[in-house]
């Protein structure tokens, strides 16, 4: 069972919308978690957390599994989940609107 889960929802093809994921891709780099992407699917790997990303022309969807690593280092995962929210919506919202 995933401790973190994000939906968000789009009108763009498939395509477009990995291209908005990119950003935050690389934040989660910053933190040491690297993405392997396969079609629109990534699996998300890093010290302490695993997941996936899915993306369909419809919605991105994110899921985190935090290990006893990210727990330990006291990682919130109703916080983590607020802010992978946010940042989806700005790259996705915030970019339409401009």
């Amino acid at each position: 069972m995933a401790d973190v889960r994000v939906t968000q929802p789009h009108s763009m093809s498939t395509d477009e919308a990995k291209s908005k994921v990119a950003g935050f891709e690389e934040m989660m780099a910053k933190y040491g978690v690297k993405a392997k992407w396969s079609g629109g699917h990534a699996d998300l790997k890093g010290t302490g957390v695993k997941g996936s990303i899915d993306v369909s022309d419809r919605d991105v969807k994110v899921e985190l599994k935090l290990g006893m690593l990210a727990k330990a280092a006291g990682i919130d995962a109703s916080r983590l989940e607020k802010s992978i929210g946010r940042r989806l919506k700005d790259a996705f919202e915030g970019t339409e609107s401009a």
